[in-house]
């Protein structure tokens, strides 16, 4: 076997009504004066009041940035730096969706070092600390609790990723009962992240080894065997845990072993179009796999076989299983169906190429041709 290593948070709380204890997990990483990064839909659905009153039982004083949007941006970071120092915080929660979160990890290191954002950007560039960092997620998708990865927009059509293991949070912090405003597309579409997520870990063609792949197994059954259920009764506390838990596993999966070219492709679609993260990822999925299984059959076929149902054990079955879900689940199952004008689809293989550190974990080689062939592909063409 190859020599290889693996990296996670050191703590993880997982519970229904674990958010209660945030103003004691506080108290032990010594934040005394925290900023809680959050979005303004979950203060305005009441899921932060109660948090703010957990955290406040165990700290002197507790700012509040609710300014985080979907893909957040520059200014979005740089404004929620600027109340940070304004409230001389000592350390971060972050309470929401993988957006919150990359925005308190960033943060969280602007205020130890000197380094400027756009310095952050790439792999191992952060030079610096941070402080005492609570990772708290509201969807079962991004896995950003467990992953040390944050993504930011740079322009209208571009992103960049900090990559540093100074992001991975001393904790993180898994409450079902945050979860379960979460609207029926949002469940699916971070739902299908996820295990677009565990998919792309255990076909990685780096770093892939028998931890992640033991994490990316169990979380796609933990994720296709709840997910129907949270569609149908989203009050469902037990299944809307199993989703934490299966989100957070293939997020440790994949901060080892990379995803690939369903990412990759997935990326410009959000740029130019605003599609959310996790219905870009559902788009692109079918025919991605499909484009893979030649090379990776036998892994696929293992994929298929956590699947709930009678399933074929091949790459095949692991396809139509995935077309079938997002039939059902509501959401577009073309890029025409999406908005995306047939017209765009050169420029957005184009773009696709500019995700070099994504497509060289993907089992096949996608050059710009190819690109442009997947997208025709989910396109509908």
């Amino acid at each position: 076997m190859d020599a290889f290593g693996f990296s996670t948070v050191p703590r993880i709380s997982v519970g229904a009504g674990a958010a209660q204890n945030l103003g004691a997990e506080c108290a032990v990483l010594g934040i005394r004066r925290p900023l809680v990064v959050t979005d303004r839909g979950l203060v305005e659905l009441g899921l932060i009041a109660p948090v703010l009153d957990a955290i406040s039982q165990g700290c002197d004083a507790v700012a509040i940035f609710d300014g985080v949007a979907a893909d957040p941006a520059e200014a979005i970071v740089m404004s929620a730096l600027e109340v940070a120092r304004a409230h001389r915080v000592d350390g971060l929660v972050a309470v929401g969706g993988g957006s919150s979160m990359d925005v308190a990890k960033v943060v969280s290191v602007l205020m130890t070092g000197d380094q400027s954002l756009q310095a952050l950007y790439g792999v191992d560039q952060v030079s610096s600390g941070r402080l005492p960092l609570v990772l708290v997620p509201t969807t079962a998708g991004t896995g950003s609790e467990v992953t040390p990865v944050a993504v930011i927009t740079t322009g209208e059509t571009t992103k960049a990723g900090v990559s540093s293991p100074v992001l991975l949070p001393d904790l993180a912090l898994l409450d079902a009962e945050l979860t379960l405003g979460l609207p029926r597309a949002a469940t699916a579409m971070t739902g299908i992240d996820a295990m677009v997520h565990a998919i792309e870990a255990y076909t990685s063609r780096i770093r892939k080894n028998p931890i992640s792949d033991m994490l990316a197994l169990r979380a796609l059954r933990l994720l296709s065997s709840n997910i129907e259920t949270v569609l149908d009764n989203p009050s469902d506390i037990d299944a809307r845990e199993a989703m934490l838990l299966g989100s957070m596993f293939a997020g440790q999966a994949f901060a080892n072993a990379p995803v690939g070219a369903v990412h990759a492709l997935a990326y410009p679609l959000g740029g130019h179009y605003h599609i959310p993260h996790g219905l870009s990822n559902s788009l692109m999925l079918p025919a991605v796999l499909a484009y893979n299984a030649r090379a990776v059959e036998a892994s696929y076929g293992e994929l298929a076989g956590e699947l709930p149902g009678d399933v074929l054990p091949s790459g095949d079955g692991l396809v139509s299983w995935f077309e079938q879900l997002i039939l059902v689940s509501g959401l577009p199952t073309t890029l025409q169906a999406a908005g995306v004008p047939a017209d765009d689809l050169p420029r957005l293989a184009a773009d696709a190429m500019l995700q070099q550190r994504l497509l060289v974990n993907n089992p096949v080689d996608v050059d710009e041709a190819t690109a442009l062939a997947l997208y025709e592909q989910a396109w509908g063409g």
